[in-house]
């Protein structure tokens, strides 16, 4: 028999040796089909991010930023300003029907109701867009008579992401452990500011995801708000109702296949400040979701683990005694 090299003195079999090496093979194979794939994905939106500096930034205006649209040329400073009012309005009203949806569906749902509100709700995200656009337009702007306003871009981007907010809470708040409610039910606390004080705190990153992709979502949409918000070249008026308001996603969408060259200038800078907002929203979230992990049930055992792999200081390092070859090893567990 063919033996290996093996440490303390044992002897390893030849067919050992080669399973290890197949394992190894296998392990390789998979690393590069899975580097494949990941570049399948990164490579077109690299390409296209790309394309859009390369097209926007040579010719780029800062007075774009602090001017309105005016025919086929001028600044997105309107865009701009309806943008952050249509997504901070999402933010509070899908917000709030959200996260209370997936609090109630995680704690107090019977199993009949759970199942019935989940599955609509996993139909409601998968209706298409601009199908909930065209709804709103005929509910809201037509039935309601309330025309192109900034309330009915509101209430259908709402519907849209809702779902997403919902199950993203259900998920974080059942993923907190039941310790944590029968330690507040020993101590007599109210049901209420248990799930306040215990509950939705170690919850928050899950919730704080939820609210984010809801953002991104709110970001890039167009279809629904052509039906709903229509467009305005002016600043936003503040009225809710009968009132159009501009977006960013319109810019992109109408002026790219204008015939003018000012137009399509127009569009690669709204382009490229959307790509910046989704930037900046990815690096805030990223702050608010390390900020809330502080009330992570498994932070302790994520800050132990690392300390454990190697990343003790250097003092407990060094208290470590070392390691005597003479001594037998463990034996074996059973």
């Amino acid at each position: 028999m063919t033996v290996a090299t093996a440490p303390a003195g044992e002897v390893q079999p030849a067919s050992a040796t080669g399973s290890f090496g197949r394992r190894r093979a296998r392990n390789v194979v998979m690393w590069t089909l899975c580097s494949i794939a990941l570049a399948l994905v990164v490579a077109p939106v690299v390409w296209l991010v790309a394309g859009i500096v390369a097209q926007a930034v040579p010719d780029w205006r800062w007075n774009v930023l602090t001017t309105n649209q005016l025919g086929n040329g001028g600044g997105v400073l309107n865009a701009i300003e309806g943008t952050f009012l249509i997504v901070a309005g999402v933010m509070v009203l899908a917000g709030v029907v959200g996260i209370a949806g997936g609090l109630y569906l995680a704690e107090y749902a019977s199993a009949r109701h759970g199942s019935l509100l989940r599955g609509a709700s996993e139909v409601l995200s998968g209706v298409p867009s601009i199908v909930l656009g065209y709804v709103g337009y005929i509910a809201l702007v037509v039935a309601l008579h309330w025309g192109f306003s900034l309330l009915a871009g509101w209430i259908v981007l709402s519907v849209l992401v809702i779902p997403y907010i919902t199950k993203t809470t259900e998920v974080a708040i059942r993923n907190v452990p039941t310790s944590y409610r029968e330690g507040g039910d020993a101590l007599g606390m109210r049901s209420g500011y248990m799930l306040r004080r215990l509950v939705m705190k170690p919850a928050l990153p899950g919730i704080v995801t939820g609210l984010i992709v809801a953002a991104a979502i709110s970001l890039g949409e167009t279809a629904p708000l052509l039906y709903t918000a229509g467009y305005n070249s002016k600043g936003p008026s503040g009225a809710l109702t009968h009132s159009p308001v501009g977006y960013l996603t319109y810019d992109v969408f109408t002026f790219y296949n204008e015939p003018y060259k000012s137009a399509q200038h127009l569009a690669y800078e709204a382009a490229l400040l959307l790509i910046v907002l989704v930037v900046l929203l990815i690096v805030v979230s990223r702050f608010i979701v390390s900020y809330s992990q502080r009330y992570s049930p498994d932070r302790q055992q994520r800050v132990t683990g690392r300390w454990r792999r190697g990343a003790q200081p250097a003092e407990a390092r060094s208290a470590q005694p070392p390691l005597d070859a003479a001594s037998p090893p463990p034996p074996p567990r059973a």
